[in-house]
């Protein structure tokens, strides 16, 4: 009865060791690319807006670029708009801003704007999902644009604050 008892659990040990074995497969999903029809629009701004910003050239350069973010097809091209785009936002930065849009908080949602590009440009050299970096740099641009419109549309009179 002992050796029946042995070799019971010596035939338990065998089976529950031999599915321990099978091989794991790995699979490698395939890379989910950034998809632009699901990338939401830039704002519009109105018409006072546009009319300030005609001159403005800096501003046009990197509206310009901003739109082919939503021609991509592949990784390098957004790599290449990402690239361009850095470039234009430092041209925007060091350009004269129209007075009306001379303003800190015109600026730092530009800033704003510059750090998450870089956020999604790191994605991209580290090949992580860019989908999220990307959808915040676009909402970024969209204050950035967004705060053109608060500065336009706001009728506070400075001089009444200020007026000692």
């Amino acid at each position: 009865m002992g050796k029946f008892m042995l070799l019971v659990i010596v035939f338990c040990l065998a089976l529950s060791c031999k599915q321990g074995t099978e091989k794991e497969t790995l699979e490698e999903k395939p890379e989910v690319f950034l998809s632009v029809d699901s990338l939401p629009r830039p704002i519009a701004v109105n018409a006072k807006v546009t009319e300030l910003l005609k001159g403005w050239q800096a501003f046009k350069d990197m509206e310009n670029t901003f739109e082919s973010l939503y021609r991509v097809d592949n990784r390098e091209d957004l790599s290449l708009v990402i690239e361009d785009l850095i470039e234009k936002q430092k041209q925007l930065e060091a350009s004269e801003y129209p007075e009306m849009f001379n303003k800190p908080q015109i600026k730092s949602r530009q800033k704003v704007f510059q750090t998450y590009i870089l956020k999604t440009k790191g994605n991209l050299e580290y090949r992580v999902n860019t989908n999220e970096s990307t959808m915040a740099m676009i909402e970024a641009y969209n204050a950035f644009r967004g705060q053109f419109n608060v500065l336009v549309n706001s009728e506070l009179d400075t001089t009444l604050i200020f007026n000692e």
